[in-house]
């Protein structure tokens, strides 16, 4: 039986109606309902800002068995997270653990999530519900803890304006210098980039970054809708003229697509985990990816002078690009990984070596 003490529901925007027992902030919450089939990396995939405004529900039925992680710092970025502050606007699971246990662990999941203001709920059919968005797709819902909230869609409003950072940052880590345009990124992909000895210019996703010293671009992943992003785009279709290194990474490589002038489009239930095939085009190898977007770009509408370069193996939809001749590509899954595996960690040394 439900602790009605604590008792809360997630009703979706078909009427369907989900009870539950809250275990974070006591608050009510609406945003779009979307599901991660991931079985570990909550503390790296509450804090990635592709998830803002999303109300994340996890299909891995055991969830707060390792706690959540402390805040030791490297570059001046959070070691063990991907942003400083959670990104879902409400999580949903199956059972919650109350002892955690990991040599990492510096408090519990319940303590981390209302420290942030989070409202979650265990005690969901999850299996229901994620079954539900497949068939049906991806919708609104709330999470109902005492007052109602109306619904509201989150991907009306520019949600990269919301969590791309305010001015520019440098970190100093090597000659070449590489500009990062931060849509949302997640500190893995920074991380990565230092590792090489790249120094990287963190700027806002609409900063004009005309008169700055670089050698080469990175478009971050991101939330939301792309075409949203009117001032990267035209920012990196004139990077596109100039011939400069491109890698575009997750929401980047939508965002390549259309300076480029192809099209994108809305996914029915996205891509969300760390175990997504991906198929590579050119040596026919699959790589297991971890994913975090819902929208794609369509193969079809990509110029001539452009190819795919990966391919999702599930449902077929375009993993990223490559242009044919000058130094420009893409991938539409996360090569940092952090939650996932690191197969796909060779495409920045890819990219830096089309960097001079």
């Amino acid at each position: 039986m439900l602790d009605t003490s604590k008792a809360a529901q997630l009703v979706l925007d078909d009427g369907s109606v989900f009870p539950g027992i809250s275990f974070g902030a006591d608050k009510s919450v609406s945003g779009e309902v979307v599901f991660n089939t991931g079985m570990t990396g909550y503390p790296e995939s509450f804090t990635d800002p592709s998830y803002r405004g999303q109300i994340l529900v996890l299909t891995y039925p055991l969830i707060g068995n390792y706690g959540v992680p402390g805040i030791d710092k490297e570059h001046n970025l959070l070691k063990f997270f991907e942003s400083d502050k959670v990104h879902i606007r409400a999580l949903i699971i199956s059972d919650y653990s109350n002892n955690h246990n990991h040599w990492n662990s510096r408090k519990s999941l319940a303590a981390w999530l209302q420290e942030h203001n989070i409202p979650a709920l265990h005690g969901i059919d999850t299996r229901s519900l994620t079954q539900k968005l497949r068939e049906k797709g991806v919708m609104l819902g709330k999470l109902v803890n005492g007052t109602d909230v109306r619904l509201e869609d989150p991907n009306k409003r520019n949600l990269v304006d919301e969590v791309s950072i305010e001015r520019k940052q440098i970190y100093e880590a090597g000659k070449k210098r590489v500009l990062l345009i931060d849509c949302g990124v997640k500190y893995s992909i920074i991380r990565n980039l230092l590792a090489r000895n790249v120094t990287v210019i963190r700027v806002p996703w609409d900063y004009d970054y005309s008169r700055e010293r670089y050698d080469g671009i990175v478009i971050s992943n991101g939330p939301g809708d792309p075409k949203m992003c009117k001032a990267t785009i035209e920012n990196v279709r004139q990077s596109i003229k100039e011939k400069i290194p491109i890698l575009g990474i997750c929401l980047g490589n939508q965002i390549l697509a259309l300076a480029a002038g192809a099209n994108t489009y809305k996914l029915k239930y996205g891509h969300r985990s760390q175990n997504q095939p991906c198929i590579d085009l050119e040596t026919g190898r699959c790589y297991i990816t971890s994913q975090n977007h819902g929208y794609a770009v369509d193969t079809k509408s990509l110029g001539k002078d452009w190819k795919p370069w990966f391919v999702n193996a599930n449902d077929n939809t375009n993993e990223g690009m490559r242009h044919k001749r000058l130094p420009f590509m893409s991938c539409q899954f996360h090569p940092e990984a952090y939650p996932g595996p690191v197969d796909t960690n060779f495409i920045f040394d890819r990219f830096l070596r089309m960097v001079k």
